[in-house]
């Protein structure tokens, strides 16, 4: 299709001002980490769990989610890998276990929980394009199903892979993950998992005051637990930490960078759009564009004017 002169001038126009915004409003992907200095988290001490699996049944009873076909009593389960999914928004898995023979009571498996990190700089609120997950202040990352349009983005986008999406309702799917009990928080009370676990093996406090406490832990007990506190700085830091006797990568949780993964896209963005590189691009393509066209078209033109009329002799 051809574009004329006026058209042509009327989109790098558009895309002029376009760039003068981005430059005076440069894209934010998401709130740096540095806003959030005082957050809630929890500090999970692998250490110390047993897996009973009470903190699965507190969170399933807390928010009314489906029955599992296993009752919480039933520890077999424990057998197998699992994730979070639509009607299990935390998890319990269990690492080092021997598959035959009696236990090895020197070393003895170790039980892990799983639920959304709640990242600090979370790359699902910076995916979503209609703001329908949020982080709040208080550390929580909550979803709004009015505002979700089912695009899946956040799915893609995190880290951990947490979010899970019901497939199965075809009318009405939503995106489902932890709350981290955020309506309970604003209140006062205690998370779910937290009030109900018998080991007190998660700690909820302030961020600051639990990476203090696990400092302390490393230095009061060198030989439990690893010189390392994950979450501390995994993806910009998460609102979940943990501690562990042996590596983090050998109980599941991934090996990731330190940076935030909106921050990633973000430095993409302000490179590209930095001194007008993209717009000046997009001019020359356009330019390229209507050049080839007016070439063609005089070809065209030319090639009509020297071939003979039909019926014409030679």
């Amino acid at each position: 299709m051809e574009i004329n002169r006026r058209q042509f001038f009327k989109i790098t126009g558009t895309m002029a001002a376009a760039s003068l915004l981005a430059e005076k409003n440069p894209v934010q992907a998401a709130r740096p980490q540095s806003l959030w200095t005082d957050t809630y988290g929890c500090l999970v001490d692998t250490t110390l769990c047993i897996g009973c699996r009470l903190c699965e049944q507190a969170c399933n009873e807390r928010h009314q989610l489906s029955k599992p076909r296993e009752s919480f009593e039933e520890l077999a389960v424990l057998e197998r890998m699992r994730r979070m999914d639509e009607t299990s928004y935390t998890v319990i898995n269990r690492y080092g276990r021997k598959e035959t023979g009696p236990p090895d009571l020197k070393n003895p498996p170790t039980f892990v929980k799983f639920q959304c990190m709640h990242c600090q700089d979370p790359a699902c609120v910076s995916a979503c394009i209609v703001g329908a997950l949020t982080k709040h202040p208080s550390g929580p990352v909550t979803y709004d199903v009015k505002k979700c349009i089912g695009c899946r983005y956040c799915m893609i986008a995190c880290p951990f892979q947490v979010p899970a999406y019901e497939y199965h309702d075809p009318l009405t799917p939503e995106v489902r993950k932890c709350t981290f009990c955020f309506h309970d928080i604003q209140e006062g009370k205690l998370p779910a998992c937290v009030q109900f676990c018998p080991r007190e093996v998660i700690t909820f406090g302030k961020r600051s005051e639990l990476l203090h406490l696990a400092n302390w832990k490393i230095r009061t007990h060198p030989g439990r637990y690893q010189k390392r506190i994950y979450g501390e700085k995994e993806v910009g830091g998460t609102s979940w930490l943990y501690l562990s006797s042996g590596p983090f990568e050998s109980i599941g949780l991934p090996s990731l960078g330190t940076e935030a993964p909106p921050r990633l896209t973000e430095a993409i963005q302000h490179g590209l759009f930095q001194y007008f590189a993209t717009p000046l691009i997009l001019f020359a393509a356009l330019g390229g564009v209507r050049g080839l066209t007016g070439y063609l078209n005089k070809r065209k033109e030319k090639s009509k004017t020297k071939s003979p009329e039909k019926g014409a002799r030679p």
